[in-house]
């Protein structure tokens, strides 16, 4: 593992390993376009009182959709609004 990747997997296991999510809601529009998106994603809020959402790239460009797979494999995809 490089520096960098052991840089950004640690910083993510400081925020998330542990948090449980207790709210699940959309961006709203008015929140999508204060910052100058056109897409709502998925908005998840933890335990901690974090939130985290998707975006189509490390700069904040615009929402982006979230996809997962459960443990029985099947395929999950929360798109943009």
């Amino acid at each position: 593992m490089s520096e960098l990747e052991w840089k950004w997997k640690k910083y993510g296991e400081k925020h998330l390993v542990g948090r449980k999510v207790v709210a699940v809601n959309y961006f709203r529009e008015s929140d999508a376009k204060e910052l100058g998106w056109y897409d709502r994603p998925i908005l998840l809020e933890l335990d901690d009182g974090t939130v985290v959402f998707p975006s189509k790239d490390d700069e904040g460009n615009d929402g982006g959709a979230l996809f997962g797979v459960t443990k029985d494999e099947v395929s999950l995809t929360f798109p943009v609004l």
